[in-house]
Order: C-alpha cells, then structure tokens, then sequence
C-alpha cells in the first residue's frame, strides 16, 4: 500500500504518532476508526490495537481525540474544501486518493425524507485500500466457456472479500486470461468500492479495457453503459432491489455477460428473499460462487452451476 496517500490527508497530531508504525504493520493495517472523545482504534488482521507518541499500544493507552482532531481529519481530507465534497458526504462516505475509503457518521440533514448532508461528523472509519491480484485465479477457469463468460454471481457475508474477488476476475477478463478475451468490461461502481475512483480515475488496477462508471445507481449506470461504450461483460456490486433485477434481465436479453455480487451466508440464505429467489429459480446466474473468511479474505467455499445446481469443485 502506498502510506503518503493516507498519511498526507491526517493532521500533524495524528500523522506523527502514524509515522511510526513499520512497514509491516501499514501492510496488515485494515482500518483505523477516529471517533471524538474516542481513542484512535487501529485494525490490523483482525486484531484491534491503540496508537500513541510511542507508536503501537494497547487499546486503553491509545490516545483520546476531542472533536477538533475531527474536523481537523475532514479539512485535510477535503483539502479545506468540504463544499467539493458534498455529494459524497450526504452519501456518508469519502473515497480518497489511493482508493481508500472513510466512513462518516454526525447529524444526517433530511430535506424531504432524504438524507441532504451531514453535520457535526463525529466519527469515522477509514478502510485501507489493499488489492489482492491474482485472488481470483482459482475460479476463473470455471467462468469462462470459448465463446462467453458465464452469467456468474458472487455470495459472500460481509468482509469475506466479495468486492475484491470481483475486481480481480474484472482485471483478468480486461487483460485476458490464459487465451479467454480479452473482453470489453463495463463497471458500475455505485459506492466507488470496485475501483475506488478519486476524481474520476480508478486508484484501483482494472484492467486497459475497462470502463468506469463511478458513483452512478446501479439501473442507470448498466442501462448507460449499454447505450453507450458497448460492453460484452458489466460487473456491479451488490444486488438485491427489485429494479435491479429488472435491469439484470435487460442485459440478458441483449447477450451481455453479468458480474455480480450479493450479501449471503450461502445459496440457501439467498433463497429465503424473494428478489434473490425469482433470479436464482429462473437460472438467470449460469455459476454461483460462495465465499467465507475459513481460511482468510475471498476463501472459495463453493461454485455451482447455477441451472444444474451441481457442484463444479472436485
């Protein structure tokens, strides 16, 4: 991970104790939550620790911070222009340079039932950007025919590696892999979590013939696309809404390959909400691919044929 492009958006007072962390340690660094009248809380493969002017410490002994430390975080992130950031605040995130990403909570400002902005930010959760290339070589043979790519499907709780699984498989089928494609991808990036982009330019490695449409609600983003840059595969996160699978049957029908992810334990889970359950009976995802954490980020539980409903893993 390149460490100036986080250090460079903190404040002195808690850029220097950060100075002192090892190169190891900012390689394992998963977050680090600031909350006001909270100690700075750092995760690092899994394992929660403090910082201090010593470097790491126990949570107890980490130091305090006062909400100016807050606002002081926000200025420098913004660049002392908040105002420029106001779209992705009311969405209660910021994607910065370098493709990390940084949660805000405060007082949502409702104008018509909707969240308008943010005030008074009290805390936030900065996700350290880490690529994984190469996480998906194991199951992109299984997606990938001599004359397609699979309709396919990724399940996967939370923080089991769903986002950057697909990221991955998006790069291998931009760039080609072992004599499949390369392939046209259109992505639709509606939280900027698959290329982080900042400023409009992907932070994230996506291949040379992918395409980027970040920051857009799913529905219009693939429709856009489709009008537009002539995709042969659009990948999107996070699936579920009844226009979305509206939109997904859309793309079907035109002859366009679907990448796509959806929070589950399982096909089973899947199966009990009636969106996932109209999809997944009329075998619109040609190839199901279940994640855990058992043995890490993006562990392949399993890859089904998803009109068989057979296993494919030996």
């Amino acid at each position: 991970m390149n460490q100036e492009n986080l250090l460079k958006v903190l404040p002195r007072s808690i850029k220097l104790p950060m100075q002192k962390l090892s190169k190891t340690s900012y390689e394992s660094l998963q977050e680090i939550r600031l909350r006001a009248g909270g100690p700075i809380l750092l995760k690092m493969n899994g394992e929660e620790w403090g910082i201090n002017e010593e470097g790491l410490c126990h949570v107890r002994e980490s130091l305090a911070l006062l909400p100016q430390d807050i606002t002081d975080v926000l200025h420098c992130m913004s660049d002392f222009s908040l105002y420029a950031l106001e779209d992705e605040v009311r969405q209660g995130f910021i994607t910065l340079e370098g493709g990390h990403r940084v949660g805000l909570v405060g007082k949502a400002v409702l104008e018509q039932s909707h969240i308008k902005t943010l005030k008074y930010i009290s805390g936030m959760n900065i996700r350290i950007a880490h690529e994984v290339i190469g996480c998906s070589q194991k199951v992109m043979p299984y997606i990938l025919s001599r004359d397609k790519v699979y309709h396919t499907l990724i399940i996967s709780p939370p923080g089991c590696g769903k986002t950057t699984l697909l990221r991955d498989m998006i790069r291998y089928l931009s760039e080609g892999f072992c004599g499949y494609g390369p392939y046209t991808v259109g992505v639709v990036d509606e939280r900027s979590e698959i290329a982080a982009c900042y400023q409009g330019v992907p932070q994230n490695r996506m291949g040379s013939r992918t395409d980027v449409l970040d920051g857009c609600p799913k529905v219009e983003g693939m429709r856009m696309l489709l009008r537009s840059m002539a995709p042969q595969v659009i990948a999107v996160d996070e699936i579920g809404k009844a226009d979305d699978c509206t939109a997904l049957e859309e793309i079907l029908n035109v002859g366009v390959s679907l990448l796509c992810t959806v929070h589950g334990k399982n096909i089973e889970d899947c199966l009990r909400r009636p969106i996932l359950k109209e999809l997944l009976e009329k075998g619109l995802f040609e190839r199901l691919i279940v994640l855990s954490h058992k043995q890490g980020p993006c562990t392949i539980e399993t890859i089904r044929d998803g009109i068989r409903g057979i296993s494919l893993l030996g």
